[in-house]
């Protein structure tokens, strides 16, 4: 079903060939004879759009259409006349009419304004449910969205926030890895600990060893006071250590073996001290490739991979694109004492139709730029930057009628390339095996890609 149609002319006749004309097409619809019935029939009935000829007896289509925008503003009413003119156009539009059809008219035109205007009203529909959607019931901890794969996540969080077991979490960049590790923390048995974090890219590797595991006074020549390493701060809590692939060879074996033996030697202190913390990891890399690679020690691979949460591409969240936007808006907004309240319906379709490939946090900079930039109560579509206002699709088009929907082999094959790394939930190893070439090949073409992306 293509969605549910109200027709109004008050000539039975033609109302009743166009009914079964439009229902070959799939859609449902009913009919009224009247605008005063039609009105009726509204307040009593949900449809998807509304179908009324202009010229009628008693109430006219305008003035139909002038009620419905009133009473019904998510219902988008497409209006017929057999005395097209700019005059009536002109009418049509002031009055909040979706879409202006002259008689003599093909089917097919109307039936492809109807999907239209039910595209339409089905995201009026889900961006009015928005602020209901941004609720408790949606929300874990600090983590937003109702997607299967996020429920998924909820519940492995769950089920292993007690537990003293090592948690790797892995996903792109962007994707909210640390909200997990502080959900972690938050319902497990230390959540009256300390919660540390690190960023093992952001420290060198000179001073790595005295983050993690502290120093003695003199051991170096800036130590002119002993230091607590990391490792001890978070005693009877959790350390998050965050982008660990990018620690250096030389630290691993040292965090290996503190990791196995639950205590540290701080640098240039000539005693071990025990510690007591939880220790969760997270990377945006494929561990598995960096291992492979020797520049990532296996062993110590699998002793922080006891437990791996795996957290999905917004990509992969569905409507959890609109959910985390609503609720954007709504911190963004009250930052800046503007009145927006949502987005509008073609505003939300471009965040659906948009890759994302920063995720959660590109999405939260795209309504903040959008919130400082609009002039009404809704986000539109030229709020938008322009690489989502643009983008093209990544889903490959193998046959198609028009020759303008048609793409260069190279652009099937990025495309393809991108939905493989998508199925797979960007891991390059397994995405390589299943297209049958070599990782380093993969990496290569990922990077011309994202070069040309760059420049688009």
């Amino acid at each position: 079903m293509k969605g549910r149609v109200l027709l109004v002319d008050d000539d039975g006749n033609t109302c009743e060939v166009l009914a079964e004309r439009l229902e070959l097409r799939g859609f449902v619809v009913c009919t009224e004879n009247s605008a005063e019935a039609a009105l009726d029939r509204l307040s009593r009935e949900s449809f998807d759009v509304v179908v009324t000829d202009i010229n009628m007896r008693g109430m006219s289509g305008i003035e139909l259409c002038e009620r419905v925008a009133t009473n019904r503003p998510d219902v988008p009413v497409i209006l017929i006349t057999a005395f097209g003119s700019l005059e009536s156009a002109v009418a049509a539009i002031r009055v909040g009419a979706y879409d202006f059809v002259t008689k003599p008219f093909e089917i097919e035109s109307l039936a492809l304004s109807l999907h239209r205007a039910v595209q339409t009203h089905s995201l009026r529909e889900e961006v009015k449910q928005l602020r209901k959607a941004v609720t408790a019931s949606h929300q874990f901890e600090d983590l937003l969205g109702a997607s299967p794969a996020m429920a998924q996540v909820y519940s492995l969080i769950e089920r292993v926030a007690d537990s003293d077991a090592s948690v790797l979490i892995t996903g792109e960049s962007g994707t909210g890895k640390e909200l997990v590790a502080r959900a972690l923390h938050n319902r497990g048995k230390r959540r009256a600990g300390p919660f540390v974090a690190l960023n093992c890219s952001a420290v060198p590797e000179s001073l790595m060893e005295s983050e993690l595991f502290g120093h003695a006074k003199g051991a170096f020549t800036d130590a002119r006071q002993a230091r607590t390493g990391l490792l001890k701060q978070a005693d009877a809590g959790t350390l998050f250590l965050d982008e660990i692939g990018d620690m250096s060879l030389s630290v691993q074996p040292k965090l290996l073996r503190a990791l196995q033996e639950r205590c540290v030697r701080p640098v240039g202190a000539s005693a071990e001290i025990s510690f007591d913390a939880r220790v969760v990891a997270a990377t945006h890399r494929d561990l598995e490739s960096v291992v492979e690679d020797r520049t990532f020690r296996e062993d110590l691979y699998y002793r922080l991979n006891v437990i791996h949460i795996h957290l999905p591409p917004l990509r992969s969240r569905g409507g959890d694109v609109l959910v985390l936007a609503q609720h954007f808006i709504s911190i963004f907004a009250a930052r800046s004492g503007k009145k927006v309240q949502g987005l509008a319906p073609q505003a939300a379709e471009r965040l659906l139709a948009y890759a994302w490939p920063g995720n959660v946090r590109e999405l939260q900079n795209c309504i903040e730029r959008a919130v400082a930039l609009t002039r009404f109560e809704e986000l539109a579509v030229e709020d938008l930057p322009e690489k989502i206002r643009s983008y093209r699709s990544r889903h490959v088009l193998v046959a198609g009628d028009d020759p303008s929907e048609l793409v260069p082999l190279d652009e099937v094959e990025r495309r393809y390339i991108l939905r493989v790394l998508d199925t797979v939930a960007g891991n390059k190893t397994a995405a390589a095996k299943i297209l049958g070439i070599e990782r380093a090949t993969l990496y290569r073409k990922l990077e011309r890609y994202a070069q040309g992306t760059a420049s688009e």
